[in-house]
C-alpha cells in the first residue's frame, strides 16, 4: 500500500479531511502533517515536514491545500526536490504530473468544490510523467543546477 504525505492549513482543513478519506477509500495510506482543526494557524509549520519527507523519499508524492493554495505551494517548492503544482482542474493536474513530475498536487480550498477536487486527484493519480524533453527542463529548475 503506497503512503503519501498530506498537509494543509485551517482554511482547507475540512477538504483535507475529504480528500484524506477519498484517498483511502482508492487504497492509499495517509500520513496527515496537519492541521488537525479549523483553528487559525501557519501552513508553513505543516508544509515544510511534509516537503522534506517527500524530498528525502520516504513518500512518494503528497497533496496539500491551503485557502487559495499559493501559500503552501510556495512554501513546497523553497525545497529543492519538491515540484509543487496549484491545480483546479483535472487538465491542469494531468498536466503538472506529464510535463513537469510534480510530486505534490496542491488544491485551494477555498476556490474548488469537492467534486471538482476529487476528479483533480484523480487525474493527477492517473497521468504518468512523459521524461523525454521534460525531463531536461525539470533538471533545470533546482538552484544547484543553475
Amino acid at each position: 500500500m503506497t503512503t503519501i504525505a498530506m498537509a494543509c492549513d485551517h482554511a482547507a482543513f475540512d477538504l483535507k479531511e475529504k480528500i484524506k478519506k477519498y484517498m483511502e477509500s482508492k487504497g492509499y495510506e495517509v500520513k496527515d502533517f496537519g492541521t488537525y482543526s479549523a483553528d487559525s494557524c501557519d501552513y508553513a509549520d505543516f508544509a515544510h515536514p511534509a516537503a522534506a519527507a517527500v524530498e528525502s523519499g520516504e513518500y512518494p508524492f503528497g497533496i496539500a491545500m491551503c485557502g487559495s493554495g499559493n501559500g503552501i505551494q510556495m512554501t513546497l517548492n523553497k525545497h529543492q526536490g519538491i515540484r509543487a503544482a496549484l491545480c483546479w482542474k483535472p487538465e491542469l493536474a494531468a498536466l503538472a504530473k506529464q510535463h513537469n513530475d510534480a510530486n505534490f498536487l496542491v488544491l485551494p480550498g477555498r476556490f474548488i468544490s469537492d467534486d471538482e477536487a476529487y476528479k483533480t486527484v484523480d487525474a493527477y493519480l492517473d497521468a504518468k510523467f512523459e521524461g523525454d524533453r521534460h525531463l531536461r527542463r525539470i533538471k533545470k529548475i533546482p538552484l544547484a543546477n543553475c
